[in-house]
């Protein structure tokens, strides 16, 4: 991967994408602009993607029956078992090559894709079980923080204090109490090769994580913030100034993780406070009410605590 030539933005426009339009993803939705991008970095290196997606927002609104959106071999696996699924599938692909179906030079990458329900929760196991048995694909969270396709629910991704539909803001509670799951970690301790954070945003960064991510032989991770106008209620046009702030507020980090070294990408010269990036979305309104203004001091806290462990992380690791 140290030689790999990236591809520009000039050059991936050129290609005919992988994900037609006319899907009913909403306006402004971080999962069409993600998997948008990552098809037409496949494209530009020669890859065939087996898409194997979890049910979610992605998988409802690209393919409701008998229409889809992918113009590329997928199928539909349940919430539970992408990484299952995806463990058949690249099985099956080491046979037909062994047995001459498939040529052996062949570039055919499986890539498992679900949701914040479908990889911090309910798919977890079936996630970590893919991993530690070493298959050769790539699983992407696009995390949009809360079960968006059936009703804006809290999971393990959604942040502590936001307000969903079953951790409402009220007089008894303002909105989740637990902090979020850090699942980037959860999979780096597998110890795989390769695991990373990114946004839609970052478009170099994101281009050259996937690049990195089809390159590594057996299993690798990317965790891709997913803006969600609808359940974090923000206005569909500042979707990638959101993805911005998460990372210059370093409360979604750029980083990777790469044969257990950590390589932070970015680091913001003037780290901003984590309420510029509350402030502009609806989730975290209640927060600037005189009573809970203090609880943004507590995010504020969470935030710097966790950058730190990152930096700690990067230094503990450069030698290796």
């Amino acid at each position: 991967m140290e030689n790999l030539k990236f591809p520009s933005i000039k050059q991936l426009a050129s290609l005919k994408e992988d994900l037609a339009p006319g899907h009913r993803l909403c306006a402004g939705c971080g999962a069409s602009i993600i998997f948008r991008q990552l098809t037409l970095v496949a494209k530009y290196y020669g890859y065939k993607l087996v898409f194997v997606n979890a049910t979610g927002c992605l998988e409802v609104c690209t393919a409701i029956y008998p229409y889809t959106s992918w113009e590329t071999s997928w199928i539909h696996s349940a919430f539970e078992n992408a990484g299952a699924t995806a463990s058949g599938i690249e099985a099956a692909l080491k046979v037909l090559k062994k047995k001459g179906v498939i040529k052996e030079d062949e570039k055919i990458k499986v890539v498992a894709i679900g949701g914040d329900g479908g990889s911090y929760d309910i798919g977890l196991q079936s996630l970590s079980g893919a991993l530690e048995r070493r298959h050769d694909f790539i699983y992407i969270c696009y995390d949009n923080e809360a079960y968006m396709n059936t009703g804006i629910q809290r999971s393990g991704a959604t942040p502590t204090y936001a307000n969903t539909t079953t951790e409402p803001v009220g007089k008894v509670k303002p909105g989740k109490d637990e902090p979020r799951k850090n699942l980037t970690e959860i999979v780096a301790a597998h110890d795989i090769p390769y695991v990373a954070q990114t946004t839609p945003a970052h478009f170099n960064d994101i281009i050259r994580k996937f690049a990195k991510a089809l390159f590594t032989k057996g299993p690798s991770f990317l965790n891709i913030f997913s803006i969600c106008p609808r359940g974090w209620r923000h206005k569909e046009e500042i979707g990638l100034q959101i993805s911005r702030l998460a990372v210059d507020t370093c409360y979604w980090p750029l980083y990777e993780v790469v044969n257990g070294k950590y390589i932070i990408n970015y680091k913001p010269r003037n780290k901003k406070p984590i309420e510029e990036f509350l402030k502009v979305q609806g989730r975290f309104k209640h927060l600037f009410a005189p009573q809970n203004r203090h609880l943004i001091d507590k995010l504020q806290e969470m935030v710097d605590k966790n950058w730190e462990k990152l930096l700690a992380k990067e230094e503990a690791t450069k030698n290796l």
